[in-house]
């Protein structure tokens, strides 16, 4: 105890003598880092959609690149492709994960519920969509289970799966990572009410448990889980990496077909290249509008609902059916991402074997010296990118809690929530515009500043979108710290610097490296901010592995998407394994 109070009161260092108004600096570098880079990179991108770059011979405005956008072979259908597969993924996400979240809420193990999607959402998108691929191919893992006992088949099908032009692979690989992320949020969602004590009200009433979650929790869960379902929505609209994957090829997604022009070497394509960015950006305000006029429309329809007080109805087996059908899916994406592995470490696995003959680890030992670079560099963008979110992330909640004044409980607590909601719009703007509507802009920025096909340029590029992921991770657990624990401190003469390094670093270790974790994966699972702000130059074991994506050697392809995945796992299991040993000895922070 006298050394605890030793540590405590012992002289502070220089770090006690910090001037204050770097802190106050702090929420204007934190908003500076990710908004200039986007409202500049949109400006870059607009000049060139009406016909303006003159570094490459556009002089004048015009609408030129849009009559070459509505021209282009396939245009139509690539727009029509990009909304079906939006707008599916999104809504049978939703579904899924409202329907998971009624039906699990009262059961035994629900509260693990986070720990068991921790290994699922650690996944980049584009190592689960090679799995996946994997699996559904004529000769994938799925086919060889069956055959040729049941079907017959000693050579694989020919019948059309990966790029199948509905889009359905597609659509089912961004729903097994969606809906888990949206069931993440709407439990997060549910420690702010008082869920357990409403819903056993409600079925004191006659309620069933999942028609009480659905009539009494729901309401109040939604309007904090809207700017996630916005951010999956714009995600479904505008992704790039799982699209080349498994997305149709002839005609793409309208975002991938964007890239392919903004990567010709013909630099003419960029004017509807910026054309088909700047559409795709506006289809996404479009559909975030919809979906906000949908959810205005569906009000009154659910108020009165509510106020019919029917208590009977199928809730309970419908929604145990459609949390079967997403179990289904978290299913495939275990199996997609353990015949991943299984690929990386097989001996020759011909059609229709089940499994490999034997296992070995050539691939890996042949491929170690390619593997080397990319991985470093991927390690080392993902440390830097984090690294920097977390200080400007700590510096902004530790600047947000000194200058918390608890006196006035009425006026003050209103304008701090107005606050708190205008930061977190501003915290997902990087995910709810499209990345391909301003990183074009951004690499025009980073040639001018002579930053591009740099690692600073890439970690930059990557720290837009880690900040907020890394912020809405750890803000709900640093603004929940007791702060009785810091007045016990100052009262025994700690200076707030001595405070926030002694104490409330400390107490908050597991949430902060669970943040740094899931800021880490976000990193790692960066492809486009890689692809433009490296100019195609940097490296990374993702841009390699959608690169070799369209191989024929599934070894050499799990090999790299095996080690693309194991590096946000290892990295969540750090995140878990480290305040246990360091806090063996106190339970409650382990």
């Amino acid at each position: 105890m006298a050394e605890a109070l030793h540590a405590l009161t012992a002289s502070a260092g220089p770090e006690a003598r910090a001037p204050r108004h770097l802190l106050r600096l702090a929420p204007v570098l934190t908003v500076a880092a990710f908004a200039v880079p986007i409202a500049c990179g949109l400006v870059g991108t607009l000049m060139p959609a009406f016909g303006y770059l003159p570094a490459i011979g556009g002089d004048h405005w015009s609408l030129d690149p849009w009559r070459a956008l509505r021209d282009a072979p396939g245009f139509f259908t690539s727009l029509q492709l990009t909304l079906v597969v939006g707008w599916a993924s999104t809504l049978i996400s939703v579904l899924l994960a409202l329907a998971a979240a009624g039906f699990l809420h009262h059961r035994a193990g629900a509260k693990r519920l986070g720990a068991v999607l921790a290994p699922l959402l650690a996944m980049p998108h584009s190592a689960l969509a090679i799995g996946f691929a994997f699996l559904i191919l004529p000769s994938g893992w799925v086919v060889r289970w069956v055959s040729p006992g049941l079907t017959g088949w000693t050579i694989p099908p020919d019948v059309g799966t990966v790029g199948a032009a509905s889009g359905w692979p597609l659509i089912a690989a961004l729903v097994m990572k969606e809906a888990p992320f949206l069931l993440l949020m709407i439990l997060g969602a549910l420690n702010q009410v008082r869920a357990p004590a409403q819903v056993a009200a409600a079925r004191a009433l006659g309620y069933g448990p999942v028609l009480a979650w659905f009539k009494v929790v729901l309401p109040q869960v939604y309007p904090q889980i809207r700017l996630p379902i916005y951010a999956v929505l714009a995600f479904s609209l505008s992704v790039v990496d799982v699209a080349i994957v498994l997305g149709p090829g002839n005609p793409p997604t309208l975002a991938v077909q964007a890239v392919r022009w903004f990567s010709d070497p013909d630099t003419a394509r960029y004017f509807p290249a910026a054309a088909a960015a700047t559409l795709l950006l506006g289809v996404v305000l479009a559909s975030i509008g919809a979906w906000w006029l949908a959810e205005r429309l569906a009000r009154p329809l659910f108020r009165r609902w509510l106020e019919r007080g029917a208590r009977g109805g199928a809730s309970v087996p419908a929604s145990g059916v459609v949390t079967v059908a997403g179990a289904v899916l978290a299913v495939l994406a275990v199996l997609s991402m353990l015949g991943m592995l299984l690929w990386s470490v097989a001996r020759p696995w011909r059609f229709p074997d089940a499994f490999p003959p034997g296992l070995t680890l050539e691939t890996w030992t042949r491929q170690s010296s390619q593997l080397a670079g990319p991985a470093w560099t991927t390690l080392f963008v993902g440390v830097a990118s984090t690294v920097l979110a977390l200080v400007l992330t700590l510096a902004c909640l530790e600047n947000e809690s000194r200058s918390t004044r608890p006196v006035d409980r009425t006026a003050p607590a209103v304008s701090a929530r107005s606050a708190v909601s205008a930061s977190v719009w501003l915290l997902y703007l990087p995910l709810l515009v499209p990345q391909i509507a301003f990183l074009f802009g951004l690499q025009v920025l980073l040639i001018r500043l002579g930053l591009d096909a740099t690692v600073s340029a890439v970690v930059w590029a990557h720290l837009v979108f880690v900040l907020p992921y890394l912020f809405l991770s750890l803000a709900e657990p640093w603004r929940a710290f007791d702060a009785r624990y810091a007045r016990a401190a100052a009262s025994l003469g700690a200076s707030p610097w001595r405070v926030f390094w002694r104490v409330k670093l400390p107490i908050l270790l597991k949430p902060l490296l669970i943040a740094c974790a899931v800021a880490f994966a976000v990193s790692v699972g960066q492809y486009l901010p890689t692809l433009f702000a490296g100019a195609g130059r940097v490296a990374t074991l993702t841009t390699e592995a959608v690169t070799l994506s369209g191989g024929a050697d599934r070894r050499v392809i799990g090999t790299w998407a095996g080690l693309q995945a194991l590096f946000p796992l290892l990295a969540y299991l750090l995140a878990t394994l480290v305040p246990r040993l360091l806090h063996a000895h106190r339970k409650g922070l382990a």
